[in-house]
């Protein structure tokens, strides 16, 4: 059994637990699993590892934990890291990569203790690997990434087992403006808790990730299904078992899906969202239209809304901003009575603006940006003399 760190968005650690439970990687995610700001550690096989690659639809990358030990000299490091099992996940001569910080430690210089790292897998495998500087990240990035952790002494080695990070599912070339991490997105999805059989609307769709992102789970496509990870270059990786999980997870697909539907008042995200959904194999599956927030449709009856609204530091002025979520609230109040609506917001005043009753939310950052992550439900219409609403749901009979 391997220790197995889970890495995450901060404020998203609910919902990788979640995953590993329905995973069935650990019992339960309901207060009882420890986790630390930003990711969560379970113990299961490298066959799991596998698995919870596949499937993960939250989390940013996963980590072995290889070794952690005491450091105070660059030779003592040296010397307990080469004590490592390299060999069982590095060929000699693989090209590598480090990602190194170091707090409160003697040995803070993180390059230097890269190198002395570096030597040490050398020494283990009999053969230097080329080092390389870390560079952005990419889907054809197939160099072993190694992350050490130094703080107050304790040195903790990792090695990443998923390559490019885990939000970089291969379908999304094309983007628009401010384009949401397909990991926030399914965070997102989960925490509406659409029960993946009503229609989903997204009024400010962008790009397309989070129609998307929900057309992957109703069909169960696992985000993985079309990518490379780095444990695939693993001197022991299991083809046998990578291509079973595959075929399992092929039986496992559903055919038909909810109305899952997407628009944006900018043409080129539609044609962008458009492209993405084409790349994802789910064309015809998600009906996408270029309309203002004022002239959505969407259907009949209860329904769930997930959706990204601009914050006016990326898009729009923040002076404009008021004004569309109050017409965003108006909008939901008028023609989608009882229905959910999730979304995030980086401005509590801007939240507040539409009129409806949202809860104190879940933070965690988007890009970079401090936001919050937003849960409310559409009240029914309480008076005979709210004549708009009727006669709006009147219409859609």
């Amino acid at each position: 059994m391997e220790k197995i760190f889970v890495v995450c968005t901060p404020g998203l650690e609910p919902f990788a637990a979640q995953e590993l439970s329905q995973l069935g990687l650990i019992r339960s995610y309901e207060n009882k699993v420890p986790y630390e700001p930003g990711g969560i550690e379970f113990q299961g096989s490298i066959h799991e590892l596998y698995r919870a690659n596949l499937y993960f639809r939250t989390a940013s990358r996963l980590l072995v934990r290889l070794g952690q030990f005491h450091a105070v000299e660059f030779a003592e490091l040296r010397r307990k890291a080469g004590r490592l099992p390299w060999e069982n996940y590095l060929s000699p001569g693989r090209e590598i990569a480090f990602h190194v910080t170091c707090q409160r430690s003697r040995l803070y210089h993180e390059a230097a203790v890269a190198e002395r790292v570096a030597g040490a897998i050398g020494d283990r495998l009999g053969k230097p690997s080329p080092v390389h500087k870390r560079q952005e990240d990419s889907d054809t990035d197939l160099r072993q990434l190694i992350v050490i952790r130094l703080v107050d002494n304790l040195c903790t080695i990792s090695i990443d087992s998923s390559g490019a990070l885990l939000h970089r599912r291969g379908y999304r070339l094309a983007t628009a403006k401010a384009p949401l991490r397909e990991t926030l997105a399914s965070a997102m999805l989960m925490a509406s808790g659409w029960d993946k059989t009503s229609p989903l609307l997204d009024p400010f769709c962008g790009s397309g990730t989070i129609p998307i992102e929900a057309a992957l789970m109703a069909r169960k496509i696992p985000p993985g299904f079309r990518r490379r990870f780095a444990f695939m270059e693993w001197p022991y990786f299991d083809s046998k078992v990578w291509g079973d999980l595959l075929a399992d997870a092929a039986n496992a697909l559903v055919s038909d899906v909810p109305r899952i539907i997407g628009s944006d008042r900018d043409a080129g995200a539609i044609q962008a969202a458009q492209a993405n959904a084409e790349r994802a194999e789910l064309a015809g599956r998600i009906e996408f239209s270029c309309r203002a927030i004022s002239v959505i449709d969407p259907p009949f009856g209860p329904g769930w809304v997930v959706t990204n609204p601009p914050y006016g530091v990326r898009v729009g002025k923040k002076d404009d901003l008021r004004n569309l979520y109050a017409q965003f609230g108006k909008v939901m109040r008028a023609r989608c009575p009882g229905w959910r609506v999730t979304m995030i917001c980086d401005r509590v005043r801007l939240i507040h603006n539409t009129g409806l009753d949202f809860d104190k939310g879940i933070p965690t950052t988007n890009g970079g940006l401090k936001v919050k992550l937003v849960k409310a439900q559409v009240p029914q219409p309480t008076r005979v003399g709210d004549k708009e609403m009727r006669r709006w749901g009147d219409e859609r009979r």
